[in-house]
This record gives C-alpha cells, sequence and structure tokens, in this order.
C-alpha cells in the first residue's frame, strides 16, 4: 500500500475551481501534452495551462474537429494527430516529440471512454474501455519517457474515476472472454488499471524525478457523460433534472467542468505535491482509503461513493499490470 495516501489539508474543496487552484502558478517554459485535450475536463486543463505560460500540445485522432471544437483556445496549442487505438500511430507521436529534444513536464492523460453497452473489441482483440482507457496511455508514456526523464521534475496525472469501485482488473480474463460483460465493470477495471498505472509508474520512475498521480474528477454530465448513459438513469442519480439541466452539487460529487478539472491541474501543478506520487487524490486533495465493499454497478454510485479501494494501490498487482500490460502491447516499457 502506498503510505503517502493520506489527506495532506490542502485547503481546497469539492467545490473549488481551476482558476482557484491555478492562482500565483507561472508555467512559462514548461512543455503539456493532454490527451483529450479538445474536449471536457482535457479542454479546461489546456486552458490553465495556456493561460498560465506552458506550451501546450494536444494528440488528437481528428485534427479537423478537434481545431473546431477548441475554438479559439485551437490558435494557441498544438494539435497533432494521435488515436489511442491505433499503436503505429501513438509511436510515431511520441517518436516525433523525443527527437525535437524538448523535454515534458506534464503530462496528463484525460481521454477515456465509459460504460459502452455492448463488448466492444479494438482491431487487435482488445476490449474497447481497457484498450482506451489504458493500454493506450501506457504505450504513449512509455514512448514519451526519454523526454520526462529530460525534463528533470516531470509528472504524468492519469484520469481515473471512482469507477474504480466497481473492479479490480481481473488478470486471468480483462478481456471478458470467458465471463458475462458488463459495461461498469469494464470501465471500473480500466479505471482501477489507471490508479494501478500511477502507483506503479510513480515506484519506477521517481529516481528519474517523474512523479504519476491519478484522480477521480467527479461527476460532470456536462463532458458527455450520457453519451452511453441514459437520461432516465442520470435524472435517478441526481445529476440531471427532467429538463436535462444539470444539477450541480459538489458535496455529492456531481461539478462543473471548471471544478470537475481542479482536482488534475492540482495534480499537475500544485506544489504541494512536491515529493509525493502514486497517489490518488479526488476534491483537490489526496483521497482516503476506504473499505472493499461492493458497490452498486451503476451511474448512481457516483453520488454516493468517495475514497480509493485498496485494491487500486496494490503493490503486487500494480507490477503485475505492468507487465501484462507490455505482454499485450508486445513492447517492453524498461525503467
Amino acid at each position: 500500500m502506498i503510505t503517502s495516501q493520506t489527506p495532506i489539508g490542502s485547503g481546497f474543496t469539492a467545490a473549488s475551481t481551476v482558476a482557484e487552484v491555478m492562482q500565483g502558478v507561472d508555467l512559462s517554459g514548461k512543455v503539456a501534452i493532454v490527451t483529450g485535450g479538445y474536449s471536457g475536463l482535457g479542454l479546461e486543463t489546456v486552458r490553465a495551462f495556456v493561460e498560465a505560460g506552458a506550451r501546450v500540445i494536444v494528440p488528437a485522432r481528428d485534427i479537423k474537429r478537434a481545431r473546431w471544437q477548441m475554438g479559439a483556445l485551437a490558435d494557441r496549442v498544438e494539435i497533432e494527430s494521435m488515436d489511442l487505438l491505433m499503436p503505429q500511430t501513438i509511436d510515431a507521436f511520441a517518436e516525433r516529440f523525443v527527437a525535437s529534444g524538448v523535454p515534458l513536464h506534464i503530462l496528463v492523460n484525460s481521454a477515456g471512454i465509459m460504460a459502452l453497452p455492448e463488448l466492444t473489441l479494438d482491431p487487435r482483440g482488445f476490449e474497447y474501455q481497457f484498450a482506451t482507457n489504458h493500454l493506450g496511455h501506457f504505450q504513449l508514456v512509455a514512448g514519451l519517457w526519454p523526454a520526462l526523464v529530460k525534463a528533470g521534475g516531470a509528472r504524468v496525472i492519469s484520469v481515473s474515476s471512482l469507477g474504480h469501485s466497481f473492479s479490480p482488473v481481473v488478470f486471468d480474463d480483462p478481456g471478458f472472454n470467458h465471463r458475462p460483460y458488463n459495461p461498469w465493470a469494464g470501465y471500473g477495471q480500466s479505471k482501477t488499471a489507471n490508479v494501478l498505472f500511477a502507483v506503479e509508474l510513480d515506484k519506477r520512475g521517481k529516481a528519474f524525478g517523474v512523479r504519476a498521480f491519478s484522480l477521480h474528477p467527479g461527476a460532470i454530465p456536462d463532458t458527455g457523460l450520457g453519451t452511453h448513459v441514459s437520461n432516465e438513469d442520470l435524472v435517478q442519480s441526481g445529476m440531471i433534472d427532467e429538463h436535462g439541466n444539470t444539477l450541480v452539487d459538489p458535496a455529492k460529487g456531481v461539478k462543473t467542468i471548471e471544478q470537475g478539472a481542479a482536482t488534475q491541474v492540482w495534480c499537475a501543478v500544485s506544489p504541494q505535491l512536491e515529493g509525493v506520487g502514486g497517489v490518488y487524490c479526488e476534491d483537490v486533495e489526496i483521497a482516503a482509503v476506504v473499505e472493499d465493499r461492493p458497490v452498486e454497478l451503476s451511474v448512481q454510485a457516483a453520488t454516493v461513493h468517495s475514497g480509493v479501494k485498496p485494491y487500486a494501490l496494490d503493490g503486487v498487482s500494480a507490477s503485475r499490470l505492468w507487465k501484462l500490460s507490455e505482454e499485450m502491447l508486445g513492447k517492453a516499457f524498461d525503467i
């Protein structure tokens, strides 16, 4: 277990915003990459970094669409081609960046998908959520590793979720080949993988000045949460009303985009986290460890549960996931 997985009294709250977290932060001369940086939490993160003076690169599957979604902000960042489900594009993106000789100070893995209603496999035969949310980012970090080390002090942020409480990583069957598929179980194990990856990456990387964090941003319907979740479920959970309006209540985890992105931005830039790593955060704070009890597999859980499950911090599982990821990708990530 990560011994530093204890709240530190950050002074922020569930209602804190990106603007509050970024107050007094100067990122001039820093370089950041944000996956999913063209929408939702990623876009708000990009905006914060740019306004603080950072050079920001946003990888995107569809550059034209990403530019349109980012609006005027697109002129202040660099948008490059990359698809988390296409390994060759990940390698090409990382190789271009490393070849430029530029150090990478911040990498925010914000892109993700949630609760696909039916079992969907990528071209390699991997379950879609695990492939997108974890494997693609694992490969990206591996490819960018020389640039992260070159920074002489870098942070890698994995946007997980309280959804990690839905399922541990099922190592014997991550692809649902021998068990019934459940959308939330698939999402849950991919989010647990995000936490475990941060644990192992921090363990291996801290000697090189690279620290890793994972986090739960909150439930933010305005990010397109309902793509694979019915409005009925969102209404029952108290996230939206019958007219589709978001019912913001940070105390229940339902947040605006500015509140939701605050935790990942805090993990990326806050001096309060100097010398810390491998921890799971929520509400702009290091989260508490909670009992490993079964959790209902539904979106309603987003307004009921908090904290981090012990299995998501387990060092043995973190090491096992690293090895499994290398095997699935057919690539070694030696640190």
